[in-house]
């Protein structure tokens, strides 16, 4: 009987966790790989960001290593990193730290 309601608890825990929608960044790696037009390409393509954005964004995240290129949820991003990781590039979502 104990073991039922650990997984109702369980569940409803679950649900409240994706039931909130925390701000996340859509991140982008540095790597030795890729072009610089590669990467401005694939902003403008997957995140909409004019040329300008894109070579901004480039050039931070060649100089710090990573740069967050968009906000927005985890359900917004996912996708927009699988296309990015899709062409060879290196993206994760993360939470935002509060």
């Amino acid at each position: 009987m104990k073991r039922a309601s650990s997984q109702t608890q369980e569940a409803e825990e679950t649900d409240l966790l994706t039931d909130q929608e925390e701000p996340c960044h859509l991140v982008v790696w540095n790597d030795e790989v890729n072009t610089f037009e590669w990467v401005i390409e694939t902003l403008i393509d997957i995140c909409s960001h004019t040329h300008e954005q894109a070579e901004q964004c480039a050039w931070l995240i060649h100089t710090k290593g990573k740069y967050a290129v968009k906000n927005g949820t985890f359900e917004e991003l996912k996708p927009l990193c699988d296309a990015i990781t899709d062409r060879g590039i290196g993206a994760t979502v993360e939470v935002v730290a509060g």
